[in-house]
């Protein structure tokens, strides 16, 4: 189902508030993600982007057709990007093999249908299709579940499991970690591993969607706890020696798929 404003998952796009993250100052399209993805994309021409928001992650340096079902995602893509496309990934209007090569960056867990998606962005494309999501099973082993487990559990639901993703891709599918630098620009929670102060500030949790799904109740109750375990020396005990690791390996992962 589609929301009034044509976002086709359980985040409606088109209401601020929690969960609205367009043109968020604390989601910025991080370098280092950046250079992954590319590598991943290769030498493509043409790339189809479904679920492309804002346009986080289009490289200039392809030609990108952008897919987004969301009216207010659509509006807020920077004038020098593409016009995105209203439609959703699980009925792509496209030709057999149009697009050298497809991605899917942060977005296969808002589909309905995520098999039907990928099956979908499968049929369009030539080459690569390259998804950026993250592994239900690991997301939970974040620190940030000894604070706000409803947050995580959330997440873990939320994402679909790999088999189910390498399944609908079918080919070839190689499944790589992918590095959080310390000062990575674009703020989902584990973007802050070594920086929990930062999750204390309401703008930047509301700029994951996560946290949209518990209340006010549970957010403040976070706040309290975190801010006492930082207070007490707690936080820093137990993880520490995470503010000086320059790279943190979690749930992110990107799929690759060949046929």
């Amino acid at each position: 189902m589609r929301t009034h404003d044509g976002s086709a998952g359980a985040v409606d796009h088109g209401s601020p508030g929690p969960g609205h993250s367009g043109h968020s100052p604390f989601r910025r399209p991080d370098a280092r993600i950046a250079r992954v993805i590319a590598r991943a994309l290769g030498d493509a021409d043409t790339v189809l982007n479904v679920g492309a928001g804002t346009g986080s992650y289009e490289d200039p340096a392809h030609t990108v057709t952008a897919v987004e079902p969301s009216l207010a995602m659509r509006a807020r893509r920077p004038a020098q990007l593409s016009t995105a496309i209203d439609a959703v990934a699980e009925s792509l209007p496209f030709d057999d093999g149009r697009f050298d090569a497809s991605m899917a960056l942060f977005s296969v867990h808002q589909w309905s249908d995520p098999a039907a998606g990928l099956r979908e962005m499968r049929r369009v494309t030539r080459g690569p299709v390259v998804v950026l999501t993250c592994d239900p099973t690991l997301v939970r082993d974040f620190w940030l579940y000894d604070y706000a487990p409803d947050v995580l559990d959330a997440e873990a639901r939320r994402h679909p499991h790999l088999a189910t993703l390498t399944g609908a891709l079918g080919g070839t599918v190689t499944v790589e970690p992918v590095p959080v630098p310390l000062d990575c620009t674009d703020g989902f929670n584990e973007a802050y591993y070594g920086r929990p102060e930062m999750l204390l500030d309401p703008a930047a949790r509301q700029a994951c969607s996560a946290w949209s799904f518990i209340d006010d109740r549970a957010r403040q109750e976070f706040d309290v706890s975190l801010r006492r375990a930082l207070g007490s020396g707690a936080w820093d005990e137990a993880f520490g020696h995470l503010r000086c690791r320059p790279t943190y390996l979690g749930s992110l992962v990107l799929l690759r798929a060949t046929a």
